[in-house]
């Protein structure tokens, strides 16, 4: 068989067993214009079926098109049955496994939870279909409340509005983290079987499975309230902005069960949208994303913007600003106050001459202060491999965070980042210092006179050729530089092999003599290529550490740039 012919017949099974008409019909013109040797038809079909998703850093994730590389209801279907096997699988002889099933308000999210569901069922395990589109965190907790032996959450984050995912937790001795090798392997391994052996219409299915109650959403808002009941006395003006997401009911009642005033709304962002219409990317890391926000809180003048991205998983802060009006606040200035204020509670809530216990943790691309944060309290301080799936694992944990706007302040009730409850956390921490007369901008001074001042980049390059990522992390291992914008390389750490308690990785980790720290590595997600920057200068009063941290940014952005270009 020809390799064309091979590609026609993979795309023609392909389309026999897809259910969704738009999917199908998309696929059936591309087969028809690839019968005629277009070209373009045919790259595409290539594109689509030469490989299949795989569980990455974030289970899985892809655009909503036909094909095995793309997200759609077959694929999704394999996914489920194969989830379904391996669960099978590792149940005890007599247990039946059980998956809890939660879905956003992106497209298609609420159709493939329900094949989960169905699948799920028919497969002989016992399913739990969240009431309605929810958050992320409320599904991670669900995996908890429910004792499940595992969870689905159908989400794309904060991907572009055609990207559709799911994301995979584990109960039980997992206490409902993400997924993790050789889990990971495992499931892919029962979703390849799947694909191979069986169609997608003779999967079994049934309706016999359950909906949850609005209990499990009750007990998640009293928890998270929990995290910082308002302080008595003046209230903070805020700002709230879902994004076009889930996260507004849910916060609302949040912020309501403590005690927090009713924030002013970003009106024409705060229901579920799956065209994303106001922002180009719905991500309040990108430029542009929190415009309308800014805008909102001139006209109200707030104290405090707080951003959720379209499944509230993450958390966005802004401040006033002198310079701009209104400015967002890096990753790593919202997590290293976050864990300040995590280290203070353990330490005011010791008994007596007691040490406090317990891990300060993060992934190793963000900031390396939380670790002077955490000695400083006489705790524990980690770093992981990049994503809450390793974060969230940390034995001991009071506090995690990574630089991308993730935050786990409760890990008692959520094993994953949750920009819920890090809102009302923060919120508690600025409703305080503001009653003893302190802004946020003021804190993040002490926070500098403490520890010293620390400032940070991330410099992303795209590629068109993937083999170009790998391309440029050879040549670093094997001509790495010496010097960065007039800095000596004091040392090199590679993480391919794995270093210290970390497992392998493709990571590069860069010392330079001033103190400054370079981490290299291609993205999770994305063909492109990360670089994150370090800095940090304790010379001076607050005003030259500051000038000097943001000269020296400058500089090392020029340079690598130039090095992974």
């Amino acid at each position: 068989m020809s390799e064309a012919t091979s590609l026609l017949a993979t795309a023609e099974a392909w389309l026999a067993q897809d259910p969704d008409d738009e999917t199908r019909a998309e696929l059936a013109g591309l087969v028809e214009r690839a019968r005629v040797c277009d070209d373009v038809a045919v790259a595409e079909l290539h594109d689509r079926f030469d490989t299949r998703l795989q569980f990455g850093t974030a289970g899985l994730r892809g655009r909503i098109e036909a094909g095995s590389n793309r997200m759609n209801r077959v694929l999704v279907s394999q996914a489920a049955a194969g989830l379904a096997a391996y669960l099978l699988e590792q149940a005890p002889e007599g247990v039946t496994p059980s998956v809890v099933i939660g879905y956003d308000g992106r497209k298609n999210s609420a159709v493939f939870a329900g094949d989960t569901a169905e699948l799920m069922a028919g497969a002989g395990v016992r399913a739990i279909l969240l009431p309605r589109l929810l958050p992320t965190p409320v599904l991670a907790f669900a995996v908890r409340f429910f004792d499940a032996s595992a969870g689905v959450m159908v989400t794309a984050s904060h991907n572009p509005p055609a990207d559709n995912g799911y994301k995979v937790y584990l109960g039980g001795e997992h206490h409902g983290s993400q997924i993790v090798s050789p889990a990971d392997a495992a499931i892919a391994a029962h979703i390849g079987r799947i694909a191979e052996t069986a169609l997608v219409q003779d999967l079994p299915r049934s309706d016999g499975f359950e909906i949850a109650g609005e209990d499990v959403v009750d007990a998640y808002v009293a928890e998270t309230a929990a995290v910082a009941p308002a302080p008595a006395g003046g209230q903070l003006r805020v700002v709230y902005t879902a994004m076009h997401g889930v996260g507004w009911e849910t916060t609302r009642r949040v912020l309501e069960t403590a005690g927090y005033p009713a924030p002013e709304l970003v009106a024409e962002q705060i229901d579920p949208d799956p065209t994303f219409r106001t922002v180009s990317f719905p991500n309040p890391e990108e430029p542009g994303a929190l415009d309308l926000s800014f805008a909102t809180a001139r006209a109200v003048g707030a104290d405090l913007i707080i951003a959720n991205d379209p499944d509230a998983d993450r958390l966005a802060i802004a401040i006033p600003d002198d310079a701009a009006g209104f400015r967002r606040l890096t990753g790593n200035e919202v997590g290293l106050l976050l864990g300040w204020r995590a280290a203070q509670a353990a330490s005011a809530a010791l008994d007596g001459d007691a040490a406090p216990e317990g891990t300060l943790a993060c992934s190793i691309v963000s900031s390396p202060a939380l670790r002077l944060v955490a000695e400083a309290h006489g705790l524990e301080f980690r770093e992981t491999l990049t994503g809450f799936k390793w974060i969230s694992r940390t034995p001991g944990m009071l506090f995690g965070f990574e630089e991308a706007l993730g935050y786990l302040v409760n890990p008692g009730t959520v094993r994953d980042k949750d920009g819920i409850s890090a809102a009302v956390a923060f919120l508690g921490l600025a409703t305080a210092s503001a009653q003893a007369g302190e802004s946020v901008a003021g804190l993040l001074d002490r926070f500098a006179d403490t520890f010293g001042s620390f400032g940070s980049d991330q410099i992303s390059i795209r590629y068109t050729e993937l083999s170009r990522i790998g391309e440029v992390m050879a040549g670093l291992r094997a001509l790495p530089p010496t010097e960065l914008a007039g800095a000596r390389v004091t040392r090199i750490d590679d993480l391919a092999d794995g270093f210290e308690a970390l497992p392998p990785s493709d990571v590069l980790r860069v010392w330079l003599d001033d103190g400054t720290r370079v981490m290299i590595r291609p993205s999770g997600t994305e063909p492109k290529l990360k670089v994150y920057v370090d800095v940090q200068s304790a010379d001076g009063d607050a005003a030259e550490r500051a000038a000097t941290v943001t000269a020296r940014l400058a500089a090392l952005r020029t340079d690598l740039t130039a090095l992974v270009s």
